[in-house]
């Protein structure tokens, strides 16, 4: 099945602020940096709630979710930014049947009612503003069908991670490689900008990502600006209750 027609996000050089930009700079390693998370527990508590369907996928990426949930017979269609990353799912069994549009999930530009809409793996953080943050919700409120629900998975943020506003660490290490992540911390915008830096013989690679974090009190006002109230939330996708030393949360909202 074709990609949906693209959305056109401007000319000018490509930098965080651009949608695409993450996608496009990961795509070719993205697999391999989460094969190592297990999507059944995901797949597991979306096809519980997916009721009817359709279900939409915001940052679908390459599949690693929609995939597997798509096997479990829910009608699955998904948006992303980045034609990169969906090209990689293509390539997968399964991957050229469902339906996909290339845009911005701040603005879900997709026909049609859903009866879930969801973004896992921090993804709603790769909004850089509070505005769109709050914007992806309000677009999302549009396109739920009645009784519809909404489910995202984000970290629970921890400023102490930094130390004046900087973090170093070494996050692999080989024969034949090193690769240290670089981050630097703003504060007040809630943003954290870093880059993933792999020395080999073939020479330096970066892959830089951007994220502007929230936390769950603001990404509840945020739903209900949209008219969605939190109806439930957990620790995690096998429903662990959610308490104050939670590192995550799977939160599910529902038009109030």
């Amino acid at each position: 099945m074709a990609i949906r027609a693209r959305v056109w996000f401007g000319a000018g050089v490509a930098g965080f602020d651009d949608p695409q930009f993450y996608g496009d700079s990961w795509a070719s390693v993205y697999d391999d940096r989460v094969a190592s998370v297990d999507p059944s527990p995901a797949v597991a508590f979306l096809a519980g709630r997916a009721g009817a369907g359709p279900v939409l996928e915001l940052a679908i990426g390459t599949g690693r979710v929609a995939l597997p949930l798509a096997r479990a017979g829910v009608r699955v269609e998904g948006l992303d930014a980045s034609a990169a990353m969906v090209e990689r799912m293509r390539a997968k069994p399964g991957g050229a049947d469902i339906p996909v549009t290339i845009g911005d999930m701040a603005l879900v530009p997709v026909s049609g009612t859903f009866s879930l809409v969801y973004l896992v793996f921090n993804s709603l953080f790769g909004l850089l503003t509070q505005d769109r943050q709050a914007e992806c919700f309000a677009s999302v409120a549009r396109v739920l069908a009645p009784g519809g629900r909404f489910v995202i998975e984000c970290f629970v943020p921890d400023p102490t991670r930094f130390d004046h506003g900087q973090r170093v660490q070494a996050t692999a290490v080989t024969e034949e490689s090193a690769t240290l992540e670089l981050s630097v911390h703003d504060a007040v915008g809630q943003r954290v900008t870093s880059q993933n830096v792999t020395f080999d013989a073939a020479g330096v690679h970066l892959r830089p990502v951007a994220i502007r974090y929230a936390w769950p009190a603001e990404l509840d006002l945020m739903a209900a600006q949209a008219g969605l109230k939190l109806a439930e939330r957990y620790a995690g996708w096998e429903r662990e209750p959610f308490a104050d030393a939670s590192g995550q949360h799977v939160s599910v909202y529902h038009r109030a």
